[in-house]
């Protein structure tokens, strides 16, 4: 489940200890409770969002048809819902420029927030968290774009969906879900049309891979089909093998934190834990990694963004306005391509997953993209050069009893090089991960505030050496993940304090397709919660947010800013302009508690 443990109810059930954040990051996912009382006769259920480019669609009409409807009542530590799964049929046409996943859910009363999981023959498809319900009822759709999928979508498949919920007198929630498909029929190629990073529908064809192969575990399951990543010494893996005659290779990568682990970015060190004496603690640092490592070698590394689950920090921040990621958790590609001359061979191999410093528990699993040369039965290749410098990562810690400063900073490279041999000629792949990470927290007034502020920068690319061809392009991803988290309690006096917190979350990531096609992204959210807690009951609360979505390319462009306050849309404007208003850089500086440093560790892993 995305949430568990601690909880606020806002018709007034007690708090177990008003310093409960003292053993832990004080923005604890959190569940509020609306009296049914409290609420006006017949107002309408509540539909959430999460803000987003609208999928570019073709000017044809959709096959559609509901491949399940379920209701998610009771199915903690249960067995996926299953349907069979067929493609379309009755279409005018077979063949399909877009094809899109639609999910839409209803529910009413009292839940947490849950994670779920959407499968399609072993292979994820849609990652995504519930919203949180209201006693009037909320609605929310997550529509994905999994043309990415095509070869998948076009055979008979097990759906499996895993939501594992719970239900009884105080979580009353049942989610009530719809998962349809929709399949647009190819028409005239438009220029206009865009699919991933840019892409026009011209070179669609080349982006889809002739054969997925799921990195997941098997059914039957009482769980999700990801894989389970409980602490910092736990790999998991599993065994796969492919065709020999593929000629380019794409791991996708799907991770996600819960538990001790949710808000990572927050965790206290280990030193600051003992010499507190915080039993409970989640520690371990602020800095996590996914490595991904292909017959022991490590081949690449996931730095996630921070998603933050719509019952993260302060609930009513998400109140209609969603988390960034948190309907529709991205995946991240690893290009293996360098690496095919060692799979080619017609035996097994192995992929496994590990995450430094990981506390329980990563829910991670893979997808396995593979394009198959069709005039070939064989293909041929070598890998030439792979350069991994260990990761480097240091702590400088300055702290006085709950008070202190804390500084963590990492980085890590990973560059391959190699050449694949088939009907397409000798194409050269070099695929290069360049990471770096840095992590500011400041604890103050006894332990009762914690700021923090993180940034994660990468440069990704894949470069082919080879005649310009729509099946190589080259791609470049320069990006930015940032954070910034100031929660505190402020004691009245009264026998009350207020709860506050503010947040700003964002990424910028600006992306090129063979040094000639370009587009951006800049996402950005702030929101300010106050909780007012009286009696250790929490009396009134309030949350508003503000958004800012950006994205521009050599093709189109789209806006849209949007703020609410506590259920409420105030403002929601979107356009296709494309000047850019600079939402980055945004967040604030820490305020130094000092130049000596009574705790330094660095080292390479």
């Amino acid at each position: 489940m995305a949430s568990t443990l601690f909880f606020l109810l806002l018709s007034g059930l007690s708090l177990s200890a008003a310093n409960h954040h003292k053993s832990g990051p004080l923005y604890r996912s959190q569940l509020l409770s609306e009296p049914t009382s409290l609420v006006a006769a017949g107002t309408p259920p509540t539909t959430f969002f999460e803000v987003s480019k609208p999928i570019s669609l073709p000017n044809t009409k959709p096959c559609s048809y509901l491949a399940l409807q379920h209701d998610f009542g009771f199915t903690y530590a249960k067995p996926p819902v299953l349907a069979n799964y067929h493609p379309p049929s009755g279409c005018p046409s077979q063949k399909f420029s877009r094809i899109v996943l639609e999910w839409n859910a209803t529910c009413k009363g009292r839940q947490f927030d849950r994670i779920f999981g959407v499968w399609l023959g072993g292979v994820e498809i849609l990652r995504s968290c519930t919203a949180e319900p209201r006693a009037t009822g909320i609605v929310w759709t997550v529509k994905k774009d999994i043309t990415r999928y095509y070869s998948l979508l076009m055979s008979n498949q097990t759906l499996a969906v895993y939501l594992g919920n719970l239900v009884d007198p105080t979580y009353t929630g049942v989610y009530h879900v719809n998962v349809t498909f929709h399949f647009y029929p190819a028409g005239k190629c438009d220029a206009d049309l865009e699919v991933g990073n840019g892409e026009s529908c011209a070179e669609l064809g080349s982006s889809r891979a002739d054969l997925i192969t799921p990195i997941s575990r098997n059914l039957p399951l009482s769980d999700g089909l990801w894989f389970e990543i409980e602490n910092s010494t736990d790999v998991e893996s599993k065994e796969f093998k492919i065709p020999q005659n593929v000629y380019r290779a794409v791991l996708e990568v799907y991770v996600s934190p819960h538990e001790n682990d949710e808000f990572w970015y927050g965790n206290f060190p280990n030193e600051y834990i003992s010499a507190n004496n915080l039993t409970g603690a989640s520690g371990n640092g602020a800095f996590r990694e996914v490595v991904v490592i292909l017959d022991g070698v490590v081949v690449g590394a996931v730095w996630p963004f921070t998603v933050i689950y719509t019952g993260g920090v302060n609930p009513l921040l998400w109140r209609p306005i969603t988390g960034i990621g948190s309907f529709d958790l991205p995946s991240y590609d690893i290009d293996i391509t360098p690496f095919l001359g060692n799979l080619l061979d017609g035996k097994s191999h192995e992929v496994a997953f590990e995450v430094t410093n990981a506390l329980n528990v990563w829910y991670i699993d893979a997808n396995l993209h593979l394009w198959l040369d069709k005039k070939s039965e064989r293909t041929h290749g070598k890998l030439l050069e792979y350069t991994k410098t260990p990761l480097f990562m240091s702590l400088l810690a300055n702290f006085t009893g709950l008070d202190g400063l804390f500084i963590t900073n990492a980085s890590r490279s990973i560059v391959s090089t190699g050449w694949v041999k088939s009907s397409h000629g000798t194409v050269m792949t070099n695929s290069k991960q360049e990471l770096e990470y840095s992590n500011e927290m400041v604890m103050g007034n006894d332990g009762d505030m914690q700021i923090l502020n993180q940034v994660i920068t990468f440069n990704r690319s894949v470069d082919y050496d080879t005649p310009s061809s729509p099946l190589f392009q080259s791609t470049k991803s320069l990006g930015k993940f940032s954070l910034y988290l100031h929660t505190d309690n402020i004691d009245n006096g009264d026998g009350s304090y207020d709860s506050v917190a503010n947040v700003s979350l964002g990424f910028d990531v600006k992306t090129s397709i063979s040094g000639v096609s370009t587009s951006r992204v800049e996402n950005l959210q702030r929101g300010q919660g106050s909780m007012l807690v009286k009696g250790n009951l929490v009396v009134s609360g309030l949350g508003s947010t503000q958004q800012e979505y950006r994205y521009t390319s050599d093709k189109s462009c789209y806006f849209r800013n949007v703020s609410s306050s506590n259920y409420t849309v105030l403002h929601d404007e979107e356009g296709n302009t494309c000047k850019s208003n600079g939402l980055f850089p945004f967040f604030i500086r820490r305020n130094a508690l000092g130049s000596t440093f009574n705790v330094e560790r660095r080292g390479l892993i």
